[in-house]
């Protein structure tokens, strides 16, 4: 308990507020917009109030470590929620005759972070046992991941219970893919109750990060690209000869998380298909796009917003589920 007491955690505290504050100074907001409705923002103040200067400096620590960390752990967020709500199911090992969802197409071989989640659950247990649930630590590491890159802060709400079961089918049908077209996409958001303007904010998470060339391949040969970044992504795929190689999703500021991606969309740089199809696809979205990429503040404030639409999909609460021991099995 000590580790977390005292002037440490005023200090993580005190940083993780500052995080907050450029943007929330230029971002003003009403209270009514960012409930999750049975979920709190001070789920744990009494229960556990050092649960966010623990997972914060644990998300800080490991993007120190590895800049592109930051994106794999949004990612962990969003690959988790898309599949019957934020139950923290991504994170569930595969164990005797229990299937877990990490061995799923979207999922093998490209979700990462699982032992920071680790490490960050071992020191809530150490310091507030059997309360913190893995699905909160997933939200809170998202929302610290973007705040350490440079991007908006938000009020998580927590009160999220961990599932016992998972799903490697609905993780395989549900998670929109690389190559996915814009009906496709389309369906998938609207499937978990997210509208046009969700799936187009949440897409801006690809301002950094990377992806193998294996994700874009089919890309390279489609329309709506840029010769030059076109030519540029063949040489380092081919040179290479695997299409295990990484390139960044966004070659001007990978690690920065801001609109940069929404510029890069505009002049048909987008490494994914899935990515151009919102510029490509529908005149609706080619909008949303063009004022994202026209004013940080707006995707700010939508990415915000989308973010908490998101985290509270099918939430387990009350007696549902459990608060896990060890976020890769079931008590």
């Amino acid at each position: 308990m000590a580790k977390y007491s005292g002037f440490y955690l005023l200090l993580v505290m005190l940083r993780l507020a500052m995080a907050f504050a450029g943007i929330l100074n230029e971002t003003c907001y009403d209270d009514d917009d960012t409930t999750g409705g049975p979920l709190r923002a001070d789920e744990y103040q009494d229960s556990c109030p050092a649960a966010e200067a623990i997972v914060f400096s644990g998300v800080e620590k490991a993007v120190f470590g590895d800049p592109r960390m930051a994106a794999s752990l949004l990612r962990l967020h969003f690959h988790d929620c898309f599949v019957n709500g934020c139950d923290a199911s991504v994170l569930l090992d595969d164990v005797g005759s229990f299937v877990g969802e990490k061995t799923a197409a979207p999922n093998l071989n490209s979700l990462r972070g699982f032992e920071v989640i680790d490490a960050i659950k071992s020191d809530l247990e150490s310091v507030c046992p059997g309360t913190v649930s893995c699905a909160d630590i997933l939200a809170m590491a998202a929302r610290d991941s973007v705040v350490l890159s440079g991007g908006p802060g938000w009020d998580v709400q927590k009160g999220r219970r961990d599932s016992l079961e998972a799903s490697k089918s609905a993780a395989a049908n549900n998670i929109p893919g690389p190559n996915s077209g814009f009906p496709t996409l389309v369906a998938k958001f609207q499937n978990v109750g997210l509208t046009l303007t969700n799936l187009v904010a949440l897409s801006g998470a690809h301002t950094m990060g990377k992806a193998r060339c294996s994700t874009f391949s089919a890309r390279l040969n489609g329309p709506e690209i840029n010769v030059d970044f076109m030519e540029s992504l063949q040489q380092l795929c081919s040179e290479s000869g695997t299409n295990t190689t990484l390139a960044e999703l966004d070659l001007v500021t990978p690690a920065t998380f801001d609109n940069q991606y929404y510029v890069n969309l505009l002049s048909g740089e987008g490494l994914l298909a899935s990515d151009q199809a919102l510029v490509s696809g529908d005149e609706q979205t080619h909008k949303i796009v063009e004022s994202y990429a026209v004013d940080t503040m707006i995707f700010f404030e939508d990415f915000r917003k989308s973010m908490l639409k998101m985290g509270s999909l099918n939430p387990l609460i009350g007696k549902k589920g459990e608060i896990r021991r060890n976020c890769r099995a079931v008590n």
